[in-house]
């Protein structure tokens, strides 16, 4: 368990009841999720923390409910821009922005047509496999960025499949909440 700021308890707390409010009407989450939103969600995108620098700026793909990307902004007070095509999955992710006072601007489009300034780091959690997410996230980030993505139990074959395609630096940290999950650190990576 991430331990955080009775501070950031307070508005994760909030924000839990936000999302399990929203859900009823939108699908963020499987409604049977709600029951394990603190482990299953929360407490899975806070392994991002310790590998989030103080004032690092944040690109979080694919941000759906919140996950890891406003999780994050709420954990560290980092600036941190959601995309999310979906139109009411933003107003959630507005709504809980503001409500718990996160550094959070959302952009309300397809990855693919995200136009921003390069980021340090993009994240990324049951979005896409790897070669997608790489193809996604090179001209979102800064030359000497890195790439935190929360994967499952398919990350080995995605990493050899994106080995085809790509050079890469990368670590593999064992998942906190999943025992089938790792939280994968790439840099340094461009098409071969």
């Amino acid at each position: 368990m991430h331990h955080v700021s009775h501070e950031t308890e307070a508005k994760l707390a909030h924000f839990t009841q936000l999302l399990t409010r929203w859900n009823e009407k939108i699908n963020l989450v499987s409604p049977k999720d709600i029951a394990h939103l603190r482990q299953r969600h929360i407490e899975d995108s806070l392994q991002l923390v310790p590998y989030v620098p103080e004032g690092a700026r944040i690109t979080d793909l694919g941000s759906g409910g919140g996950f890891p990307g406003l999780i994050v902004a709420i954990a560290t007070g980092n600036p941190v821009t959601l995309i999310e095509s979906d139109q009411r999955k933003c107003a959630f992710l507005r709504e809980a922005a503001r409500e718990c006072g996160a550094r959070v601007s959302v952009l309300a489009k397809r990855i693919e047509q995200a136009v921003l300034e390069p980021a340090d780091i993009i994240t990324a959690r049951a979005l896409a496999p790897l070669p997608q997410l790489l193809t996604w996230a090179r001209p979102l980030l800064k030359e000497d960025g890195y790439c935190l993505f929360l994967k499952g139990r398919k990350t080995p074959d995605e990493l050899t499949k994106a080995r085809s395609d790509w050079h890469m630096l990368y670590n593999s940290f064992p998942s906190h909440t999943d025992p089938d999950g790792v939280l994968l650190k790439i840099s340094d990576f461009r098409r071969v």
